[in-house]
């Protein structure tokens, strides 16, 4: 037995220890569930917020993309930071209006500013549609991490399935309480093993960052500019504006939001959260250190795992493994989570007669087996289709920004047809686009050269806005307050549930 193995199981312990202790000493209805009673200080929710962008797709895939495409990687460091001053203004609105009205899920927020449920069923497919592939890939990348450090002993199926298993049953138990307690470990294991593996391996095999972009650059000199077509300037932009719009509009972020228990803490947040980005970079600097020591992987998302077991001792590898795994686990839990929460109150609560808060709740706990359940078989069963819907994921979030946003405003242009015709037609672009592997140059030939790589998620995010704004001028006189589809509300003590907020 390799030393990596005990390092390994000991940490998948804590993880499950950890997840079924969250709940202990707390009545588990669906608001504690959801959103921890909204009761999480400054640093849990730093912690939920931050490492939310350490998940197995930024673990495997920022090294991977480095490896791969160079100085197109760094895409990934911006988007967040812009992010993250955005959520200055942002967090603090949606805190304030959620706390007032009780809200428990994404879809709640649209369901109650624009008095439509169907608007809330529509939010509610999107967000399902882009988690579960999402939660697939973290469980894929689950299986990835614990077979590539056990070196070989612990086979990838075997990983998943556990991982599976113990993710379902601490998140049926604990909900939203399992991510938080597991992130507080995850982040100090990620921080320590990123820097350290991030600083040691251009020093082991260069003798310092400095020479390892020296050998880059010597070795292969396009690799640290936008050097091919598809990742060029116009790209470059777009896919930071697309992903920083979008970054706030996963339904998770929105229950780590409301799990706050005042909106100072996401000012405070904002101010160093752009700085914690910066640790990203020496994920960088292992892809790039990795594409001179191991060429030629064909799978460039395994270039941080192989360089590892290659250059370090299997301790230290099982070190890597587990803060792998807790990538995997903490958003895997955050995501499944908010996907039952969507489908029990959204879904079950708004169209079923009676639905009493207990039935809301057990439905949701219920859900979160069957939800794995799905996510498992795409694991094993999905090919193309699923990358390409994972590849969606943040395009369709995106598509709900424009809504989202103008409903913060005293008086909101957007009637609720406005809003649901703008998502999906945007969506429906985002499908076309990307399944069909069409590039914009390919639809808009009269573009410039350097606009012929756009995002797709950017063509069709202004389309939805076009259609939104087109459809609400025709719609606002038939969309008035008698007219309005009746929502019930979770606290009838509260004040109005069509109140508006604003920034």
């Amino acid at each position: 037995m390799n030393a990596a193995l005990p390092v390994l199981g000991l940490f998948f312990l804590v993880a499950l220890a950890l997840g079924l202790r969250a709940r202990r000493g707390k009545k588990m209805d669906l608001e504690q569930w959801s959103v921890g009673g909204r009761g999480f200080g400054s640093i849990v929710v730093f912690l939920l917020l931050a490492g939310e962008i350490y998940t197995t797709f930024t673990f495997l895939g920022a090294s991977g993309y480095s490896y791969k495409y160079g100085g197109a990687s760094f895409y990934i460091l911006c988007y967040g930071a812009l992010a993250y001053v955005i959520s200055y203004w942002l967090a603090p609105a949606i805190w304030r209006y959620a706390k007032r009205e009780r809200l428990v899920s994404q879809p709640d927020w649209f369901v109650r500013k624009y008095r439509s449920r169907n608007l809330g069923l529509v939010v509610t497919l999107i967000g399902v549609i882009a988690m579960i592939p999402y939660l697939e890939l973290q469980l894929t990348g689950l299986g990835v991490i614990v077979e590539e450090t056990s070196y070989g002993a612990i086979p990838s199926s075997a990983a998943i399935w556990i991982g599976a298993v113990a993710l379902a049953v601490y998140v049926m138990i604990s909900g939203i309480h399992s991510a938080a307690w597991n992130a507080i470990i995850k982040d100090v294991l990620v921080l320590a093993v990123v820097v350290g593996i991030g600083l040691y391996l251009p020093l082991h095999h260069f003798g310092g960052v400095s020479q390892m972009f020296h050998a880059v650059q010597t070795a292969k000199p396009d690799m640290l500019r936008l050097h091919e077509a598809t990742h060029d300037s116009g790209w470059f932009i777009t896919s930071v504006l697309l992903s920083a719009l979008g970054f706030f509009m996963w339904p998770h972020y929105f229950g780590a939001v409301y799990a706050s228990k005042n909106e100072q803490s996401f000012r405070r947040n904002a101010t160093f959260l752009p700085l914690y980005q910066l640790i990203l970079l020496f994920v960088f600097f292992t892809g790039f250190t990795a594409m001179l020591v191991v060429p030629g992987l064909k799978n460039g998302d395994l270039s941080l795992l192989r360089i590892t077991r290659e250059t370090l001792p299997p301790v230290v590898a099982g070190l890597v493994g587990a803060a792998g795994m807790f990538c995997a686990l903490v958003p895997g839990a955050m995501l499944l989570t908010t996907s039952a929460t969507m489908l029990a109150k959204n879904v079950y609560q708004d169209y079923v007669p009676g639905a009493t808060s207990e039935r809301v709740s057990l439905l949701a706990k219920a859900l979160v087996p069957v939800i794995t359940a799905i996510a498992v078989y795409l694991t094993f069963a999905g090919g193309d289709a699923i990358v390409n819907l994972l590849l969606l994921g943040y395009a369709f979030v995106t598509q709900l920004f424009p809504s989202m946003i103008m409903s913060l405003l005293r008086r909101n242009p957007v009637t609720k047809w406005g809003a649901g015709a703008g998502m999906v037609v945007g969506t429906a672009i985002v499908t076309w686009l990307t399944l069909g592997k069409i590039a914009v140059g390919q639809i808009l030939p009269f573009l410039p050269q350097s606009l012929h790589h756009l995002n797709v998620g950017i063509v069709a995010l202004i389309a939805n806005i076009a259609v939104c704004a087109i459809i609400s001028v025709a719609t606002r006189s038939t969309t008035t307050p008698q007219h309005a589809e009746a929502v019930p509300t979770l606290d009838s003590s509260s004040s109005s549930p069509f109140t508006r907020d604003h920034l």
